[in-house]
């Protein structure tokens, strides 16, 4: 089954969708891990009521940023993660954790890539910038991890409209259920995807080992 790894800074909501889904039997995965960089995130307490394991990594914990990132990478490790999910995570992974992962590594971001992303666009900062714009839609999207902010190849978007009167508040509310949404459909089809593969490969050694 495959193993999931949450990178996140605040509340988790993301997280506790998939980890909702995972044990409801929606996503066939097992949440693992969640690293975050702020020890009092939410998100902390969610895994360990989920019961799973939870670590706080910072320039606190790990003042370096390559002993930072050796340690993120490590901690994946040692759960044995195959995916890695951002929910809201505010800090740019070390280049040594994302080449490890690389293709392995997805983020959610509250707007239509690639409006509105790049470094410092997060949160309600995304809605007051479609808001001021004057965009009759705005939305979700679920892209790969790369170096850059919100440069990864695209997995799934979906729209979501702007409302006459809407604050960024009331947006972002609206956005964030879309999230919830999405990120557990791609997480599911990833997980699905993953367990055909395993079947694939199992058939496959079988028959080779007939074959021999």
């Amino acid at each position: 089954m495959l193993r999931l790894g949450f990178l996140a800074s605040h509340r988790g909501s993301n997280m506790q969708a998939v980890v909702d889904a995972c044990a409801s039997g929606s996503i066939r995965a097992q949440p693992a891990v969640v690293i975050s960089n702020n020890r009092s995130a939410r998100a902390l307490r969610r895994a360990e009521s989920a019961g799973f394991s939870g670590y706080c990594l910072n320039t606190d914990t790990c003042p370096d940023p390559a002993e930072l990132d050796r340690a993120m990478l490590g901690i994946l490790r040692r759960h044995e993660v195959d995916l890695v999910v951002l929910t809201g995570y505010l800090k740019r992974v070390g280049p040594e954790t994302l080449a490890a992962f690389r293709g392995r590594m997805i983020n959610i971001h509250p707007s239509l890539l690639p409006r509105y992303g790049g470094r410092g666009m997060y949160g309600l900062r995304v809605h007051e910038a479609v808001l001021a714009s004057g965009d009759k839609t705005t939305g979700v999207t679920i892209h790969h991890l790369e170096e850059e902010y919100d440069q990864g190849a695209m997995l799934a978007q979906r729209t979501v409209p702007v409302e006459p009167g809407d604050t960024p508040e009331s947006l972002a509310a609206r956005v964030l259920a879309v999230e919830h949404e999405l990120l557990v459909e791609t997480v599911g089809s990833i997980a699905m995807e993953n367990e055909l593969g395993r079947k694939t490969n199992a058939v496959e050694n079988e028959r080779r080992g007939e074959r021999a």
